[in-house]
């Protein structure tokens, strides 16, 4: 049984007031959670490879109508994060690109190439 009332005014701002709260801790939380992964070399890779697997750094055109929608898709996710970046600790972002070109003059691990 549902104890909703709809003549309940006061009390239906009051649940609307509670849910943005909570919302807008849970956003916190998130924001904090990602400025703390981008603080880190480790983290920066693991977000830099996130962004790459998104396809945020390609063109997801194919001729396949579903297959571009689902690139689309996760391109939009992709772009998502780096605009939380962008917003949140921006100074990094110029750090994690240096660190993914270097990246690629070693072998994976690391190590630099000969």
């Amino acid at each position: 049984m549902s104890t909703f009332d709809p003549t309940d005014l006061r009390g239906q701002e009051r649940d609307k007031a509670e849910l943005v709260a909570k919302k807008r801790l849970v956003q916190e939380v998130e924001n904090e959670d990602l400025k703390w992964l981008m603080q880190s070399k480790r983290g920066r890779r693991i977000v830099w490879r996130l962004l790459e697997a998104a396809g945020v750094f390609r063109i997801s055109f194919s001729q396949n109508a579903m297959q571009m929608a689902f690139a689309e898709g996760n391109r939009n996710y992709g772009n998502k994060l780096l605009n939380s970046i962008h917003l949140l600790c921006p100074e990094l972002y110029p750090v994690m690109l240096k660190e993914s070109l270097n990246g690629r003059d070693s072998d994976g691990n690391g190590n630099q190439s000969n």
